[in-house]
């Protein structure tokens, strides 16, 4: 039986990316069906070449894509993607403010090429004041006040993922899906934008109106005043980490039952939430002192018996082993470039119980599908073999 197209099979995107923003969007379309053609470089998009923290943007966030490598300054390589802008439905970018203009694909152009062409840019900013800087995921994270609220008063730190870039990169897809979807009824393209600041304020959101109700500043979240009186990582007999959120009075009562905490049991001054909260100095140090006489196996039996919130405190490593993603399929066995194989995250959603899953891995070398592309746009070989010989494309599949 043959499983049923994707949501976005027949759309046809081409993506001008590099880093993390840019192919987030491209990624999610592509995981959605959407056939996406990478356009790199002869000698290749730079993220390839990260090293570092960055070492494995490129692997995990071009799976489902075709990539392409043409020389845009040249004639005959613009060409070829005048040829390719004509027959796509989405375009996405994430360069620096003016850098599509000034290779020729910025939104104007591209207009004029293709009016029924969404347009997605992914900046530092929306328009305004700002809207001429670059960003970086980490700069916007100290600009918005989320390094702020992330560590500890005075000693700002960044989350532990591109957390913006992400975020700005999804949103960028859910704008082209909301102008394919506007594209149905008015027959025009027309222009997406998405923005890493503007990102980090919406996360700041909740904040904000906390600072409202309550009449001052938030502190950060290591020195906050949580609104549940049990919600913490507590160390385990055996060296481990375990996170406990009791958020209820319901949890409470049934957690000093299973956890065998019957001295705190009728206790007037735990009777509630705020009222636990209020004794938090002297109630999470007996509390801490109950869990750390119990192996982590022996405290997650408990909570789940108790029916609690719970979890290990994780590395990402840990993630391979974690039975409910091997239950579910959601580590997809990948082969990125230098042919290094990794199990990686899909999509954390679900169609009618439907994964979105991987089709193809990322392009392991430059060009890998610069032939391909172009035989599709009506390029004869012996066309494609002189582009190549001239270096207007690398060509490095079949």
């Amino acid at each position: 039986m043959t499983s049923a197209p994707l949501p976005l099979s027949g759309v046809r995107v081409v993506e001008f990316s590099h880093t993390v923003m840019g192919p987030t969007c491209g990624m999610v379309l592509a995981d959605l069906g959407a056939d996406v053609v990478k356009v790199e470089p002869v000698d290749g998009d730079r993220t390839r070449r990260l090293k570092g923290f960055g070492v494995g943007f490129f692997g995990f966030l071009n799976r489902n894509k075709r990539a392409i490598a043409v020389d845009v300054e040249t004639p005959a390589g613009r060409d070829a993607v005048d040829a390719l802008v004509r027959r796509a439905d989405v375009l996405i970018e994430n360069f620096a403010p003016g850098t599509m203009t000034r290779r020729g694909y910025g939104p104007q152009r591209c207009a004029e090429l293709n009016p029924r062409l969404i347009y997605c840019a992914l900046k530092g900013f929306l328009a305004g004041p700002y809207e001429h800087r670059g960003a970086l995921d980490e700069v916007v994270q100290m600009m918005g006040g989320l390094a702020y609220m992330t560590g500890p008063a005075g000693k700002p730190l960044r989350a532990g993922a591109s957390v913006i870039d992400i975020m700005g990169g999804t949103y960028g897809a859910l704008g082209v899906l909301l102008k394919l979807r506007e594209r149905d009824r008015t027959g025009k393209g027309g222009h997406v934008e998405s923005a890493l600041f503007e990102s980090v304020v919406l996360l700041m959101g909740t904040h904000l109106a906390a600072s409202a109700v309550l009449r001052h500043p938030v502190p950060p979240m290591p020195e906050r005043l949580s609104s549940w009186a049990i919600y913490e990582p507590m160390d385990t007999a055996d060296g481990a980490q375990i996170f406990i959120g009791v958020t209820s009075d319901g949890q409470w009562r049934r957690f000093i039952d299973v956890f065998g905490l019957e001295a705190l049991k009728g206790d007037a001054r735990l009777a509630t939430n705020n009222d636990r909260i209020a004794a938090q100095s002297w109630l999470l140090p007996i509390l801490r002192q109950a869990i750390a006489a119990r192996p982590i196996a022996e405290v997650e039996r408990l909570a789940e018996q108790a029916d609690i919130s719970y979890a290990r405190v994780a590395r990402p490593q840990d993630l391979l082993d974690d039975p409910h993603l091997a239950a579910t399929g959601q580590l997809a066995a990948t082969t990125m470039p230098g042919n290094i194989v990794a199990r990686l995250p899909l999509l954390p959603l679900r169609l009618d119980g439907r994964a979105m899953g991987k089709d193809r891995d990322p392009p392991l070398v430059i060009g890998q599908h610069t032939r391909e592309v172009l035989r599709e746009l009506g390029y004869a070989d012996a066309d494609i073999s002189r582009l190549a010989a001239a270096g207007t494309i690398a060509a490095g599949g079949a």
